[in-house]
């Protein structure tokens, strides 16, 4: 799927409001059941070495344990970038000092296949 520039705003709207409510289930109804996801805090958490997850039972301790976490997450949307098959959702995370980028490989279904997260500290964080 070549994502319009009008799916890849509504997707990381409601992607952005899933994350913000905590609730776990609406984050990965973003994703098809088997994604990948890979992050540098994968590995720094201790959930693999190579900072790569498969399938959404193996992600969700992860992101369970991202949402525990205090403080609380919010993320505040930057904007939202289109590309061959995916998209890039760029975002504040509030409280904890990171400019994110994630980048999500969109399946004929609408749905993630697979995902990357970019951090760099928010020098405007407050």
């Amino acid at each position: 799927m070549v994502p319009t520039a009008e799916f890849a705003e509504a997707f990381a709207r409601e992607w952005v409001a899933a994350w913000n409510s905590g609730d776990l289930e609406r984050i990965l109804s973003h994703y098809s059941d088997d994604f990948e996801m890979r992050s540098p805090l994968i590995a720094e958490r201790g959930f693999s070495t190579d900072g790569c997850l498969r399938g959404k039972e193996a992600i969700r301790p992860y992101w369970a344990a991202g949402l525990d976490a205090r403080p609380p997450l919010h993320f505040e949307l930057i904007g939202v970038h289109t590309g061959a098959g995916a998209l890039a959702i760029v975002y504040r995370s509030r409280g904890r000092g990171k400019l994110v980028v994630e980048r999500i490989e969109i399946g004929p279904d609408g749905k993630g296949l697979r995902a990357e997260a970019l951090y760099r500290d928010d020098p405007g964080a407050t």
